[in-house]
């Protein structure tokens, strides 16, 4: 342990592709649209160390053009140090990304988990102490769109509500359109919960669409009068307002969740402490990796609050097991005629986030085997790359 040096990391942009659904030319966002078939950009990360020992993850998000970029910006400061000193390393990032953001260093932190837990044998959930191998999870959904048979009315909503309910699921969460209008944001609310409420817990994503405080605020009383389990990143303050999330938390009896655009668990941490979200939100991805989540997650439960953790993906699932004060695991984002564009082709040994991933209890499984526990296909990858860049 105490001679292990990190000595070569590869970062390898590749491409797939996904019926129904097309990613924009920034790779940033997606949108349903039946009978097409679209090109979507990934990538992956190994860190190779000099006993042998190989971490590696691949982010199942897009935005890869952004985060591939800030990956390998970071990646010469790892070469030589000790996987084992991940929070040394931690901060070393966190140090040179003050003035750029943070992105970049989860997808390293979470790669540096699995190469340490294959040197160890162990899973990461082992390594953290996780007890918790089935987690209980929500389908949340795309954004609305305006397609015939797509999530295009509140019915629709409803609709898949009670399918997903079907299949197992006792909790749903609503992206709703993109334009942020106050009556059709609230009419697909009410849809839904007229449908389901009772039987799922149901919870509301703005995804920050809602234009002012105010519309904020009429849509929160009518998550109010539904009795919804949250409401979350309620308007186009960029859910970072503290003041304006205070504001909606007094004046509302739903639980607020804001926090998922915070890059750094001190902000976060803040935002509990001064009233303006009642959980927080962690993702290993953006936040830090499985380190800086962890930080959020005691944090939290230091001051008595529930962490939530973002996304689906493999390290979510060993992070939420570690948890004590988490709820529930995202399964996102799913459409009722596509797949899921965050469960990528790329698993040799069945591993899905699609939407029948859960058992029949509506939980999904974490894996005991060492590292992540999954297996990439790089044979795969490798006939699908765009460009590689090795750095040692």
């Amino acid at each position: 342990m105490k001679n292990l040096k990190i000595q070569k990391i590869e970062l390898t942009l590749f491409e797939i592709e996904l019926s129904n659904i097309l990613e924009d030319r920034g790779g940033i966002g997606i949108k349903y649209s039946p009978d097409q078939k679209g090109k979507h950009i990934r990538f992956g990360i190994k860190i190779f160390d000099n006993l042998g020992n190989v971490g590696e993850y691949i982010p199942p998000r897009g935005r890869a053009k952004v985060i591939m970029s800030a990956t390998e910006a970071l990646s010469y400061y790892i070469l030589d140090q000790n996987p084992f000193f991940r929070d040394n390393i931690y901060r070393q990032l966190r140090g040179l990304t003050k003035h750029i953001g943070e992105v970049g260093i989860g997808v390293i932190d979470i790669a540096i988990y699995d190469l340490i837990c294959k040197h160890l044998n162990i899973s990461i959930s082992d390594f953290l102490g996780g007890k918790t191998k089935k987690i209980r999870a929500y389908a949340s959904t795309m954004s609305g769109d305006r397609e015939k048979n797509g999530l295009s009315s509140p019915e629709a909503y409803a609709d898949f509500a009670e399918e997903c309910y079907e299949l197992g699921y006792r909790a749903f969460k609503m992206h709703g359109w993109t334009n942020g209008d106050v009556e059709e944001e609230s009419n697909m609310i009410k849809a839904v919960a007229k449908r389901v409420n009772g039987r799922m817990k149901i919870m509301y994503d703005a995804a920050c669409h809602l234009k002012t405080l105010t519309d904020a605020l009429e849509v929160g009383k009518v998550c109010d009068e539904y009795n919804l389990y949250w409401y979350e990143d309620p308007y186009k303050d960029g859910g970072v307002s503290i003041n304006g999330n205070r504001v909606l938390s007094e004046k509302l009896s739903t639980p607020i969740l804001v926090g998922e655009h915070m890059r750094n668990f001190e902000t976060s941490t803040d935002m509990l402490v001064n009233g303006a979200s009642f959980f927080s939100r962690a993702d290993p991805d953006y936040d830090g990796g499985i380190t800086g989540s962890l930080k959020l997650a005691i944090a939290s439960e230091g001051l008595g609050a529930d962490c939530e953790i973002h996304s689906c993906g493999p390290a979510m699932r060993h992070l939420i097991s570690a948890l004590r004060n988490s709820n529930f695991y995202e399964v996102n984002l799913l459409h009722p005629n596509c797949n899921n564009a965050w469960s990528l082709p790329i698993y040799l040994d069945g591993y899905s986030d699609e939407i029948n991933c859960i058992d029949n209890n509506g939980n999904v499984t974490v894996s005991d085997k060492p590292g992540l526990g999954v297996l990439y296909d790089w044979d795969f990858i490798k006939k699908h790359t765009l460009y590689k860049v090795i750095i040692d």
